[in-house]
């Protein structure tokens, strides 16, 4: 792989980062080599705030707590959802829906992070987010664009702390409202050879600034720039003016159509994480009129992009991701509204490694509790790495062997093929 500055000091930074990759995750060489082999993808919507599991994947009509809205049939014979799905419930042929998740935490600033962490026991140290994780034991050795990048409202830029204890390098390159990185575009008036010195010169001033200090954090930026300039030699992923109108209109639109067109285009791409943030779901007032509006946004595109996947073959090696922090409360609310509940929600899942059509799981009349087939998040990780084929996922720090998922739990056997 050429560089434009003809350095050698990009050359040996990216070998001693993906050397740490490697080294990161412990266990049979073989099977890592394997499993990177068969470029695998992770599709990871993140609903933030909590969308509603009753007016959602888990309805229950005509009881105390149900709402207004009916459940609707859907292409799996005795499987229902809620009426706010109905493209999707066209494509749950395609879905496995999980019913049973019963978590503690009800607050987003601590129920968020130990989500995405997979709510690991506490062993003193930051367990890494879900994509960082995923990408240290996955992503391709000889990756040209970055493994892990965040679709998401608002700003973007470098989110390190997503790598946690596997070190900043393994963060997140956020595009803000799906836009490409900014400042990294040579401007038309500095010259091709005069852009190549600018960039020796910002890598030999990097390398001083390192000397006798900890690196990782500079390291992470020449990585995370790196990532960034190969990224913008596909500017042509961003530009969904070259997609057909009536692809733009399947999938809406509004930002989250626009962004999970674009996690499509970027898994297409080859990018081994790609996650997808759409947020306002926290509805502790009016729920029902919100669930309207908040569904028709994300159900549309959630299920043209589960169609286009399906057609192109390409759920056979990518996991798809659908849930949030928590669910909302059964009880309404004087409101009208639903608040955080993290007894008894839902998610979905499809793609690689999971049955088809399939629901595991059930809570009671009134949705307030899980009947049958309770899982914690930690279930839900281990069925994660179980799809995409990572067995007994470890990791090691400063020595020390750690379980990449909460060792207490397992896989959901039931809806892995």
């Amino acid at each position: 792989m050429g560089y434009e500055c003809r350095s050698q000091d990009h050359r040996l930074s990216r070998r001693q980062l993906l050397g740490a990759l490697a080294g990161a995750a412990t266990g049979s060489l073989g099977l890592a080599d394997e499993v990177r082999a068969q470029n695998k993808q992770v599709l990871f919507l993140w609903l933030d705030g909590g969308m509603s599991q009753l007016e959602s994947w888990d309805p229950k009509p005509r009881t105390e707590f149900g709402g207004p809205f009916r459940a609707i049939p859907t292409t799996v014979p005795g499987i229902h959802i809620s009426e706010l799905m109905p493209h999707t419930a066209r494509q749950m042929q395609h879905l496995a829906i999980v019913r049973g998740m019963c978590t503690r935490d009800e607050n987003h600033s601590t129920g968020v992070p130990l989500i995405q962490r997979g709510d690991p026991r506490n062993r003193g140290v930051t367990y890494p987010y879900l994509g960082a994780a995923v990408s240290n034991f996955i992503a391709p050795a000889n990756a040209t664009l970055p493994p892990y990048i965040h679709i998401k409202p608002y700003g973007g830029g470098f989110q390190y702390g997503d790598g946690g204890f596997l070190g900043p390098r393994f963060g997140a390159l956020a595009l803000g409202d799906g836009q490409p990185p900014i400042h990294i575009l040579r401007p038309e008036t500095i010259a091709e050879d005069s852009d190549a010195a600018r960039n020796r010169l910002r890598a030999e001033a990097n390398r001083r600034f390192v000397e006798g200090r900890r690196g990782e954090e500079a390291a992470a930026y020449d990585y995370s720039f790196e990532m960034a300039q190969q990224l913008m030699r596909r500017r042509e992923l961003f530009d969904l003016d070259r997609v057909p109108a009536a692809v733009r209109d399947r999938y809406g639109r509004h930002p989250l159509g626009r962004h999970l067109l674009l996690a499509r285009r970027l898994l297409e791409a080859g990018i081994t994480f790609v996650k997808v943030t759409s947020f306002h779901w926290d509805t502790h007032a009016d729920n029902f009129h919100y669930h309207i509006d908040l569904m028709n946004q994300f159900e549309r595109p959630f299920a043209a992009l589960i169609q286009d996947l399906a057609d192109r073959g390409m759920l056979d090696h990518t996991l798809v991701i659908a849930m949030s922090e928590f669910g909302r409360t059964p009880k309404i609310n004087e409101k009208l509204g639903r608040d955080h509940w993290p007894a008894a929600w839902s998610l979905a899942l499809a793609g690689c490694g999971i049955k088809k059509g399939v629901v595991y799981g059930r809570t009671s009349d009134k949705g307030s509790s899980v009947a049958d087939g309770q899982v914690d998040i930690g279930h839900l990780f281990h069925t994660i790495f179980a799809a995409l084929g990572i067995r007994n996922p470890r990791y090691r720090v400063r020595g020390q062997p750690l379980p990449a998922a909460h060792d207490d739990m397992a896989p959901i056997r039931e809806v892995l093929l």
